[in-house]
């Protein structure tokens, strides 16, 4: 079918996740047509450069032929099995079993959904369903952390803390609340990492106390956080946050929809600093984008603090109609084997000092005020003055012409709001890719930076 008429079909039919429906209609979508390694070809005939693997998810790149092979494979063997009834498949458990063994060792039993977003949602409700379990009813509080991000569900979209996520959908709900983030280039305390985690542990500690510890459920926070603007706590903050947790008698949930599966250097974030969740949110990196899935992995004793609560007569009434659906088992089976046996989690970490090196280079630019990673997700955020850290003001639309413009020179990446740009490239990149990415992301900037509105809103 001709672009012209997709575009026609898109903008009369498709309604497309967080956009301005208006400016869509507007605009127009960009017809994405095939992939290969590190680059995506549109409808136009375009190569593009993807420095942020779809949508933080395709961490084994594009076109792996044994993924298809597997998906293929179990979709003429066996393309969908309940979960129900006592039913199972093959892919499912052993992907559970797969999973356990990978995760941190606190984490020992998996639900599978469809995506972060229902992860999430389950979490929330395995929560509420085990304090209930236990006779602690008025544990119902959640807890998030300023800039997080976990999902758009009808639950999730309220510990998320960004406001887009919030208007006009009556979020968040009363019993959901925040802490500041630990954003170390705009942080009250200064930069000083201790000083950082200090105020987090404390902002949680008060909040709990606000609430009462026999109120509070839950604290939910990523790694790093992703949409909230790649924000990167020093090393130790989650392991310090998790200590507070224990201290306090509220489960610890760590999200790693966003950071889980070689993102930030090991399989999954809480590694790198011995950190063992009581659930954990995984998704993306988890089928690389193939194939739609999400998990969550909780303890032994939530597990078993949910099912002694359900009794020997009640089922308990959670569920989805995809949960382990096979084919996406199978792809995530490849998918883990393509990290470990296929070399990519060590190429991801082998390339990380490349990636860091060129964000860092960028600093020099003057639009650039900070430049931030850990493993390969990082991001550049943009300032109109470097010295007092002022943000642009929003009506000149950067993010939006940084955006456009990276398209046009071969390059997709995430421009948000608050102009950061944000990265995720593919763990299959190469030193060359890295290179075509840095010279094509200067060159973006010098053409931005030449635009005569952008040239005077700077103050050197």
């Amino acid at each position: 079918m001709k672009t012209d008429s997709l575009v026609t079909l898109d903008r009369n039919h498709l309604i497309h996740p967080v956009v301005n429906y208006r400016a869509h209609e507007q605009r127009g979508v960009a017809v994405l047509e095939s992939g290969q390694g590190a680059y995506l070809r549109d409808s136009n005939g375009n190569e593009l450069l993807d420095a942020f693997s779809g949508l933080w998810c395709v961490n084994t790149g594009y076109g792996h032929e044994s993924i298809v092979r597997a998906a293929e494979e179990q979709m003429r063997k066996l393309p969908y099995a309940t979960g129900y009834f006592h039913f199972g498949s093959e892919p499912a458990i052993k992907l559970a079993a797969k999973l356990v063994e990978l995760a941190p060792a606190s984490l020992q039993r998996v639900y599978f959904g469809l995506g972060g977003s229902d992860a999430v949602d389950s979490a929330i409700r395995f929560i509420v369903n085990f304090w209930n379990a236990l006779g602690k009813s008025e544990k119902k509080h959640f807890i998030t952390v300023e800039r997080g991000y976990h999902g758009s569900s009808s639950q999730g979209s309220g510990l998320t803390a960004l406001p887009v996520f919030h208007r006009n959908f009556d979020v968040p709900l009363p019993n959901q609340h925040r802490i500041p983030s630990p954003y170390p280039y705009r942080n009250p305390v200064g930069s000083d990492p201790a000083a950082i985690i200090d105020a987090s542990v404390a902002a949680l500690r008060n909040k709990v106390q606000e609430l009462g510890s026999d109120r509070v459920a839950a604290f939910f926070c990523e790694p790093v956080q992703g949409s909230g603007g790649v924000i990167v706590p020093p090393k130790g903050w989650l392991k310090a946050m998790q200590d507070c947790c224990r201290e306090l008698g509220i489960l610890f949930v760590v999200d790693e929809v966003i950071t889980g599966f070689g993102r930030t250097g090991p399989m999954f974030a809480c590694e790198a600093e011995g950190v063992t969740p009581d659930l954990m949110t995984v998704a993306k990196g988890l089928t690389a984008g193939y194939a739609p899935m999400g998990a969550v992995l909780m303890s032994e004793a939530v597990y078993q603090g949910i099912a002694e609560g359900g009794g020997a007569e009640f089922p308990i009434g959670h569920g989805q109609t995809y949960s382990g659906h096979p084919v996406s088992a199978a792809v995530a089976l490849e998918v883990l084997r393509l990290y470990e046996e296929g070399g990519l989690l060590q190429n991801g970490i082998d390339q990380t000092p490349r990636f860091e090196e060129g964000l860092r280079s960028l600093l020099k630019h003057p639009l650039v005020g900070d430049a931030r990673n850990r493993g390969l997700l990082g991001a550049l955020e943009l300032v109109a003055d470097k010295e007092a850290k002022t943000r642009f003001d929003p009506a000149l639309k950067l993010a939006d012409r940084i955006f456009e413009t990276a398209y046009r020179n071969g390059i997709i990446l995430r421009a948000f709001g608050d102009n950061i740009l944000a990265f995720a490239p593919a763990l299959c990149y190469t030193g060359q890719d890295f290179d075509r990415l840095f010279e094509r992301l200067e060159r973006t900037l010098n053409a931005v930076l030449e635009q005569p509105d952008v040239r005077r809103a700077l103050r050197y």
